[in-house]
């Protein structure tokens, strides 16, 4: 028998959803939720593994914003963490057993300000053993379950800067702005080896990730609250594809340039902004404010070349405006 024409589930959604992650559940747990609160199966994604102590921002990606997740989960990221010195954890939290302890009576701001010096910039860092991290084809928390603890390589990653907010030992809070792939527990356990005495995580926050701020998160409960409410109504709570690329500059096409890049071909329009930097990515538009693609200025051909291509059929609020 033919397949009915209809649609088995509800259309496809496009977008993002600044979701703001409780503590005790993992950020493939938080996807459940939203998938089941939406109706959403496909094409859904979340940007950036959080720990299950960790809390907030978790971007949710729909439909064609799946296609723009790298520059999310590739973006700054900024976390406030409570360090608690003076133990050292199987888990570098909270979490897991405690492995030593040290007095930390003579520590002082100055000796901690010291130590976090060279973790700022490009440094190498060892994840975690309790990690998402592949080595064999196994998990390391895999492994680290079942008391296997190996040796893992060092990674370069990116720490633009970290700021001692608060003292109180033998607990202290760091304000934390980095790139991709930084471990906020093996930046707290280093410390505490920088420091001589050990240290975990306590509490840890992320309150910006690739263009989402916790400020203006919405929770599983908003999202519920919108739902139950109407049974779209929780797409108002939706960010357009093109949120987490609007500090790009813009170009405007007309319909025959519009066809073009909608067929992933580059297109001649002069040239772009004169202070556009080597290799600078712009937002096409064409005069309905519709959001095209992602281009980049080819100088030797003198035309823009698509890199990313978006079928979009609806004005975007953040399209420039029509001149």
């Amino acid at each position: 028998m033919a397949k009915s024409g209809k649609n088995s589930g509800p259309p496809t959604v496009n977008g993002f959803i600044n979701l703001y992650k409780p503590v005790g559940i993992t950020s493939m747990d938080a996807l459940r939720r939203v998938k089941r609160i939406t109706g959403q199966r496909q094409k859904v994604g979340h940007g950036g593994t959080m720990d299950p102590l960790a809390r907030g921002v978790l971007p949710v990606c729909f439909g064609q914003a799946t296609r723009l997740m790298d520059y999310v989960v590739g973006g700054t990221k900024r976390y406030v963490m409570d360090v608690k010195l003076g133990e050292s954890t199987t888990t570098y939290d909270s979490e897991g057993e405690i492995t030593a302890t040290q007095n930390v009576a003579g520590i002082t701001q100055a000796d901690i300000e010291s130590a976090l010096e060279p973790f700022i910039g490009v440094v190498e860092q060892v994840p975690p053993m309790y990690s998402a991290v592949k080595m064999g084809g196994q998990r390391l928390y895999k492994l680290a379950r079942a008391g296997i603890e190996v040796e893992r390589e060092a990674r370069s990653v990116e720490i633009h800067g970290i700021r001692l907010t608060k003292l109180d030992l033998p607990t202290l809070t760091l304000d934390v702005e980095c790139g991709r792939g930084v471990y906020m527990r093996s930046l707290a356990h280093d410390l505490g080896e920088a420091l001589g005495c050990g240290g975990h995580v306590t509490d840890l926050e992320r309150r910006y990730c690739g263009g989402f701020s916790s400020e203006d998160g919405v929770t599983l409960e908003d999202l519920e609250a919108e739902a139950q409410r109407e049974p779209d109504g929780w797409r108002r709570l939706l960010h357009p594809v093109d949120w987490v690329v609007r500090d790009m500059k813009t170009v405007t096409v007309g319909a025959a340039a519009e066809k073009f890049l909608r067929n992933g071909q580059s297109v001649s329009l002069g040239r772009p902004d004169p202070n556009a930097g080597y290799l600078e990515q712009f937002r096409a538009y064409n005069t309905a404010g519709q959001f095209l693609a992602l281009v980049r200025f080819d100088r030797a051909g003198n035309s823009w070349k698509p890199l990313k291509v978006f079928n979009s059929n609806t004005r975007s609020p953040l399209a420039p405006a029509a001149q």
